[in-house]
């Protein structure tokens, strides 16, 4: 199963390809004017994971498999992106194929030419947002035209369809969010996500600080106005980082301490991408390969089976589990067993964050 992506998105040279090398070590153009990047770079990076190194190391696995995410540079939007301006509808085209937006905010000042001449982050996040919601709500205006044909002929499914988007479209209009855990019956939830709208995919905003950032009194009030739209952020140094990304970790360390940053930028970006996308982690182990497994939270153990493999799946048996606290403190999973500590879950099985798993299955 491919790996999960995050499209990185924001107004030409706000950084984001800066942002995009220093995160991913991949090197890719950016220069000091906009649609340098036209076609998106794509990075698939290893999810840093210290239960899975320790497992390893006790298990003297021959191979240790981190579960990865999928990053894509997507070229600067500007305002009338959603009317083609600036290659506008490719752009959209981009951030409609991933699973998640990261949304880049320039907060440092610099030589780099700003699009907009001035450093107004919020200014920059509502211009984006708006290009976004005016590009879903032309996919839903064509839709309800298609669906109002079948409506007047008394189609349920059409009036049931009409009635959701039109709710979209009111809720896009007032200017608020489409949260699609507001929905809770089955068939609207799968309505809304075949409609693949951009404004129902979950979002972090990194807070671009370069290396120098702007005043502290703007990037409160930029804070404050995401978390009042229950919204994540995440502040990257992004200039700095990228300057660092080649040093040793001892050296980057040193730097990074000075700006009094504890973690790095990719580490706390994974972090909340893994919280806004609602994974888990799970893991198979033993002296070949030990190995990260990443799924929905709520996943029932069949469906966790599958991602290793769809035989898995269609002939699973059951699952044999060990918590990972127990298996480190055990050593082994013969220990693990001995001491009652194994036990075996059938398909209705909610697979938990760190759930060590041996499938057993027939087909």
């Amino acid at each position: 199963m491919s790996s999960l992506s995050c499209g990185i998105v924001g107004l030409p040279n706000v950084g984001k390809s800066t942002i995009f090398c220093a995160l991913t070590n991949a090197a890719v153009e950016s220069a000091n004017y906009p649609f340098t990047t036209i076609e998106p770079n794509i990075a698939v990076v290893e999810v840093p994971d210290l239960r899975l190194n320790k497992l390893a190391k006790l298990l003297s696995s021959k191979k240790r498999i981190s579960t990865t995410l999928k990053f894509v540079d997507i070229a600067g939007l500007v305002k009338g992106a959603s009317k083609g301006e600036g290659l506008g509808n490719k752009f959209l085209g981009n951030i409609r194929e991933v699973d998640s937006i990261i949304h880049v905010l320039r907060c440092f000042k610099g030589d780099t030419t700003h699009i907009m001449e001035t450093i107004n982050p919020l200014r920059d996040l509502e211009i984006i947002n708006l290009e976004l919601a005016i590009s879903d709500l032309q996919i839903l205006e064509k839709k309800i035209l298609k669906l109002e044909k079948n409506k007047r002929s008394g189609d349920k499914k059409a009036i049931k369809e009409y009635e959701i988007v039109k709710k979209l479209i009111d809720l896009i209009n007032d200017n608020k969010s489409i949260n699609i855990e507001d929905y809770n019956e089955v068939e609207e939830r799968r309505i809304i996500k075949e409609l693949n709208l951009i404004s129902t995919k979950p979002t972090i905003y990194i807070l671009n600080f370069g290396n120098n950032s702007i005043d502290l009194e703007e990037s409160d009030e930029l804070k404050k106005y995401i978390k009042s739209k229950n919204q994540s952020y995440v502040e990257i140094y992004g200039l700095l980082e990228s300057e660092i990304k080649d040093l040793e970790e001892n050296e980057k360390k040193l730097f990074l301490d000075e700006y009094n940053i504890k973690i790095g930028g990719l580490s706390k970006l994974i972090e909340k991408s893994y919280e806004i996308l609602n994974l888990i982690t799970y893991y198979t182990a033993g002296p070949e390969e030990s190995r990260a497994w990443s799924i929905t939270r709520d996943t029932k153990a069949p469906n966790a089976a599958g991602k290793i493999h769809t035989d898995f799946e269609k002939g699973f048996i059951r699952a044999e589990i060990i918590e990972y606290e127990d298996f480190i403190k055990c050593g082994s999973e013969e220990e693990s067993k001995s001491k009652g500590l194994m036990r075996s879950e059938g398909k209705d099985y909610l697979v938990k964050d760190g759930d060590i798993i041996h499938f057993r299955y027939n087909v």
